[in-house]
């Protein structure tokens, strides 16, 4: 039975149901991803954001692994270029956002997914101050350097959405990964910030706290889950498995939510970090 309203007279109106929006949910839009090489969370998110509808920039300071990207997207027919640079270094960061806009016109989506630990990263008595550096620079400084960029261009198109990648161990603390855990924290409170700052922008700032992905590099520096030798068959991972049954995803978890980031159907959403760790930090 159709649905009626009342018009000012008091006569029922029949109400017409809406025509769903089909289009697709990145159409027309710029996308710019950094650690966008083959293999990882931002080559996924890549790829999803290609296939609804953006153009991508892929940004690796990797060549092979960046350009292996692009030739996925273009092969599931979606549009990309490769654009190395350093995320720490300030002057390859700002040529890189540069590039996309003189290639693409305009800048929409900022998606911040370079960053990782390194083994060496140990207890905070114990830990090498090179790489603390290291791991500042690639994780935070990469991520405030992006948006010291990107914004700016995002609010000349019109506004649109920045999400940056975090960990759920910003969320509950790793041992001993220390510095890691405090770069993470950074880039959450850095989420906060901007999202306040730039809101009048119409730019959404948003986070993700990822759990364990395996990613490429996840799986060549520390193994899956029960793999003999491996970092989480060491934690116990049978246990942890059961506990948390969602403990371990795929890089293609990761990118179904910073689609939702991206897109219009989060557009109530800012200064917002989303875990998505298997529930390990929610205990």
């Amino acid at each position: 039975m159709p649905l009626r309203r009342r018009d000012a007279h008091g006569r029922r109106q029949k109400l017409t149901a809406q025509e769903p929006d089909m289009s697709p949910r990145l159409n027309d839009k710029v996308a710019f991803i950094t650690g966008a090489g083959i293999g990882g969370i931002g080559a996924a998110s890549a790829l999803a954001f290609a296939k609804e509808g953006a153009r991508v920039a892929v940004c690796d300071i990797l060549p092979e692994r960046g350009e292996a990207t692009v030739a996925e997207i273009s092969a599931a027919g979606g549009e990309a270029f490769f654009v190395r640079a350093d995320v720490s270094s300030d002057d390859q960061v700002r040529a890189a956002i540069e590039s996309t806009v003189a290639k693409f016109g305009a800048l929409h989506v900022l998606m911040c997914s370079a960053g990782g630990s390194i083994p060496e990263d140990d207890f905070i008595a114990d830990v090498d101050l090179t790489v603390f550096d290291h791991t500042m620079r690639l994780d935070l400084l990469g991520t405030m350097l992006a948006c010291r960029y990107a914004i700016p261009e995002i609010i000349k198109s019109g506004g649109g959405s920045v999400v940056n990648m975090s960990s759920g161990a910003a969320l509950r603390g790793a041992s001993p990964a220390h510095v890691y855990t405090a770069a993470k924290g950074a880039i959450i409170s850095l989420t906060r910030a901007l999202a306040g700052t730039y809101a009048k922008d119409h730019v959404r700032v948003n986070a993700i706290a990822a759990g364990r992905i395996l990613s490429k590099r996840i799986l060549e520096s520390i193994g899956a889950p029960g793999q003999a030798g491996s970092v989480p068959d060491r934690q116990d991972a049978a246990g942890r498995l059961k506990d948390y049954p969602f403990w371990v995803g795929g890089p293609e978890d990761i990118a179904s939510i910073a689609l939702f980031l991206a897109s219009e159907e989060s557009k109530m959403v800012t200064g917002a970090t989303i875990p998505a760790d298997g529930g390990r930090s929610a205990y």
